[in-house]
């Protein structure tokens, strides 16, 4: 995986920085997230690995498939990743795009594991508690994990806060045995 990150790199900064120059930041996310849908379909992911299949004959379907939705920018990107075989990796090139992009506007991405649904007052509560903490704008997205027990965990990058139930056991069962 950690190769399709570093092959995926130079294109999500390439991207970034065009869509930069031209205003499109958010059309660039939506053309790449939609891209990364479509290669993802399992009949779509088939074709790519086909070598039955032209080069043309796949970019035609894609381009089918995504219609007019994808810019003439779009279009060439999709034709150079065909082209150079890089096509499987551009759903890591669009996170790698969405975490530029989210670096530029002072977004942090958090991750909310709750032992269970939050109610939409106590996701602002703590939305707003991370992002006094942080000192930028934070957006969370949020999941349900019944084995934390009780409590949250929050991953933003590289930290975690661990508040769960189930995490305080590991960690006082942990200084128990040492």
């Amino acid at each position: 995986m950690a190769e399709a990150i570093t092959i995926a790199r130079p294109y999500a900064e390439a991207i970034f920085k065009l869509a930069q120059g031209h205003g499109s930041l958010s059309s660039w996310s939506e053309m790449l997230g939609l891209v990364s849908s479509v290669i993802q379909e399992s009949q779509v992911s088939a074709l790519i690995g086909n070598p039955q299949i032209p080069s043309v004959k796949l970019r035609e379907i894609i381009f089918s498939i995504c219609g007019k939705k994808l810019g003439e920018d779009g279009r060439r990107l999709i034709s150079l990743l065909i082209e150079n075989r890089r096509l499987l990796v551009l759903p890591q090139i669009s996170e790698l795009y969405e975490q530029l992009k989210a670096q530029h506007e002072s977004v942090l991405e958090a991750k909310i594991v709750s032992a269970f649904p939050l109610e939409s007052y106590q996701l602002e509560k703590l939305v707003s508690v991370l992002e006094i903490k942080f000192r930028r704008k934070v957006k969370a997205q949020v999941s349900v994990d019944s084995g934390l027990i009780g409590g949250v965990k929050i991953e933003i990058g590289d930290q975690v806060i661990d508040s769960s139930v189930s995490g305080k056991l590991e960690a006082m069962a942990a200084a128990l045995k040492s």
